[in-house]
C-alpha cells in the first residue's frame, strides 16, 4: 500500500520511500503490519456528531533496519490527539495499585525525602504522584490534556498543561526545578520527536537522578500478537536493545530493568547519565542477549508479524459469524484505544456487538470511533444478560472477569480476542 501527498507543485509524491526512521534516520524500507485505515482511536463521537464525516488514516506500521524501532507516522499530532482525552488512569483499579506499589518502591530505593522534587511526564489524572503525598514526597506533573490535567489538581497534585520537550525542561529550570526522579509510564511510545523528548529528560534531570520509563516490550507483543495496540497515538514500539541506542544517543545509560505484566506486557527500564554513579545490573545485559536470541535483531521476526495478525482477524470472525447464527447475545466490556484498533481492522460493528460498557462516566452516551457501537455503563450488562461478553481490554481480563463474576447466573461467558480467540466460563475461571 502506498500513501501519497502533493508537492509545492501539487505532483503527488510516494511519501513511502521518503521516510525515515524518528530516532535513527535510517530510511524506513520494510513493513511490520498494515491494519488498513483507522480513525483516531480515542475519539468517541457523541450522539449529534453521529451523521458527520471521520477522518480516517492509515495504520500502516514500519521496522528501521538501523535500530528496529517499530513504527508509525505522524499521520495525527499530539496536540489533535490529546488536548481533550478521553482516557483517565484512576478507572482501573489495579492500574492505582501498580503505580502505589511503584512509589512506595521508588521512594525507599532513591532515598526521596522532602526536598527532592519528582516529575512525571504525561501524569494523566494524578494516578500516580498522589501516592508520593503522604510520603512528603514534592511533586510535579505535566500533563498535556486540560480535561484529564483539571481532575489531577483537584486532588492537590501540581500539575502543568503542556507537551514536554526540550522547551519546557529549559522553562522549568529557569523556574528552579530540577528533578531528582523524573517517570515516563505509556508515554513514550506516544511522543513523535523522541529526540527531542529524551534531550528535555536529560537537561531536566539532576547530575544524579534517575529515570523510569515504562512501554509495552515488542518482544510480547510480537509473541502474543498483541497488533490491536497499534494505534495512532502510539507512534513508536520499542525493545530494550532500541531504547539502549536511545539511551546512548543522549548521553544516558540503562542501569536497570524489570519485566511487568501490564498492558500485556511491558518493561520498567531505568536510566541515569552515563557519568552517574550507578552501574548496570546483571539484567540489562541478559535481556538484551534474550532479545537478540529471539530475533529481535533480525528482519524477519518483524516482517512475519502480519500474517499472525491476519489470522487472529479470520478467528475472531468466524467465532462471532457462528455465535450469531446461533442467535446468540454478544456485547463488549471496555472501550479502550486497542478495542477501537480491533474492532476497526475487524469490522466489527452492531451487527455483531448490540453495545460495549465502561467505566469511565465520560465515555457514556457516546459510540466508539468508526463502528459506532454504544458506549452504556457497566450496568447495562446486567439489564441485557448478553451470552457473550467480548473483552477488549484483554490486558485488564483477570480484574474485569473477578468483577463480573456474577454474569455466570445466567450462563455468559467471556470472549478474549487477543492472542486468538478464547472462551473464558466465569463459573470455572482460575487467574
Amino acid at each position: 500500500m502506498n500513501f501519497h501527498s502533493a508537492d509545492a507543485r501539487g505532483q503527488q509524491v510516494d511519501v513511502e520511500h521518503e521516510r525515515r526512521c524518528r530516532l535513527c534516520a535510517a530510511p524506513l524500507r520494510h513493513t511490520f503490519v498494515d491494519l488498513g485505515m483507522s480513525p483516531p482511536c480515542e475519539s468517541f463521537i457523541s450522539p449529534d456528531r453521529l451523521g458527520n464525516v471521520e477522518a480516517y488514516y492509515p495504520l500502516h506500521v514500519m521496522a528501521c533496519e538501523g535500530c528496529f524501532l517499530v513504527q508509525l507516522p505522524e499521520h495525527i499530532t499530539p496536540q489533535e490527539i490529546f488536548t481533550e482525552y478521553a482516557y483517565f488512569s484512576s478507572y482501573s483499579a489495579s492500574w492505582v495499585a501498580h503505580a502505589k506499589r511503584y512509589c512506595d518502591y521508588a521512594a525507599a530505593r532513591f532515598g526521596l525525602r522532602q526536598d527532592s522534587l519528582v516529575v512525571e511526564l504525561a501524569s494523566n489524572d494524578g494516578y500516580l504522584l498522589q501516592h508520593f503525598q503522604p510520603l512528603g514526597v514534592p511533586t510535579l506533573g505535566i500533563e498535556p490534556a486540560a480535561n484529564v490535567a483539571q481532575a489531577a489538581i483537584a486532588k492537590g497534585v501540581p500539575t502543568r498543561v503542556a507537551f514536554f520537550g526540550v522547551r519546557l525542561a529549559r522553562e522549568l529550570i529557569n523556574e528552579g526545578k530540577q528533578a531528582d526522579l523524573i517517570i515516563g509510564n505509556n508515554v513514550l511510545a506516544q511522543v513523535p520527536d523522541l529526540n527531542d523528548f529524551v534531550a528535555g529528560i536529560v537537561l531536566l534531570l539532576k547530575p544524579q537522578g534517575v529515570v523510569t520509563l515504562e512501554f509495552p516490550h515488542i518482544e510480547r507483543l510480537i509473541d502474543e500478537n498483541q497488533f490491536d495496540t497499534i494505534y495512532h497515538e502510539h507512534f513508536s514500539y520499542f525493545s530494550l536493545a532500541t531504547i539502549d541506542m536511545m539511551a546512548a544517543r543522549h548521553g544516558l545509560k540503562i542501569f536497570d530493568v524489570e519485566e511487568l505484566p501490564t498492558h500485556g506486557g511491558s518493561l520498567r527500564v531505568y536510566l541515569a547519565r552515563a557519568d552517574s554513579v550507578y552501574r548496570p545490573s546483571p539484567a540489562v545485559a541478559g535481556l538484551i542477549e534474550r532479545e537478540a536470541i529471539a530475533g529481535l535483531r533480525q528482519m524477519q521476526t518483524y516482517t512475519s508479524f502480519a500474517d499472525r495478525a491476519y489470522g487472529a482477524k479470520r478467528a475472531l470472525l468466524s467465532f462471532l459469524i457462528s455465535a450469531k447464527n446461533e442467535g446468540k447475545t454478544i456485547c463488549g466490556y471496555g472501550a479502550p484505544g486497542k478495542g477501537n484498533t480491533l474492532l476497526n481492522y475487524c469490522a466489527i460493528g452492531t451487527d455483531f456487538l448490540d453495545f460495549t460498557v465502561d467505566r469511565n462516566p465520560y465515555k457514556h452516551g457516546r459510540f466508539t470511533p468508526g463502528m459506532h457501537i454504544p458506549i452504556k455503563p457497566v450496568e447495562a450488562i446486567q439489564e441485557a444478560k448478553p451470552d457473550y461478553i467480548l473483552i477488549l481490554p484483554w490486558n485488564l481480563k483477570d480484574e474485569i472477569v473477578r468483577q463480573m463474576s456474577h454474569v455466570a447466573a445466567w450462563g455468559a461467558k467471556f470472549v478474549v480476542p487477543i492472542p486468538f480467540v478464547k472462551v473464558i466460563d466465569p463459573a470455572e475461571y482460575r487467574p
